[in-house]
Parts: C-alpha cells; sequence; structure tokens
C-alpha cells in the first residue's frame, strides 16, 4: 500500500464549485513532490464552514486506487 501527505486549503467559496458540479476532481501535490488527482466528493467529511484547511494522508493500492483520506493531526 502507498500513501502521499499533502497540506490543502480550499475557501467556501471554492467548494462550492464542486457542489455545482463545475469541477470533478482536485489536484494535490504532496510533500514528495508527486502530483495527485482525486474525486472531489471524498473531501465532503472534512468540510466545515471555514471550507477545507489542514494536512491530509491519501493511501491507495497499486492500482492507484483510493483506499483511505484521513485529515493528520496538528
Amino acid at each position: 500500500m502507498k500513501q502521499v501527505v499533502f497540506s490543502l486549503q480550499i475557501s467556501p467559496e471554492e467548494m462550492l464549485r464542486y457542489y455545482r458540479g463545475e469541477a470533478a476532481f482536485v489536484q494535490v501535490v504532496a510533500d514528495n513532490g508527486q502530483r495527485v488527482r482525486f474525486a472531489a466528493h471524498h473531501l465532503r467529511p472534512f468540510l466545515s464552514s471555514q471550507g477545507i484547511h489542514g494536512r491530509f494522508c491519501l493511501r491507495f493500492d497499486d492500482r492507484q486506487r483510493m483506499i483511505e483520506l484521513r485529515r493528520l493531526k496538528s
């Protein structure tokens, strides 16, 4: 199993683009420099009135399928 760690800062206004269907995917650059793209709906559990802010760990299998996305403790 592979994983990448990244920081994410998305404003509430920007998250509206995902809810409206204007954008379906989020692309991030992980701490190791790797670009990772995943479906925006995976971020819904982390959405607050301030948007989404924090450090995250994305785990995926050898076929590049997402296994888990979790917020890391500060």
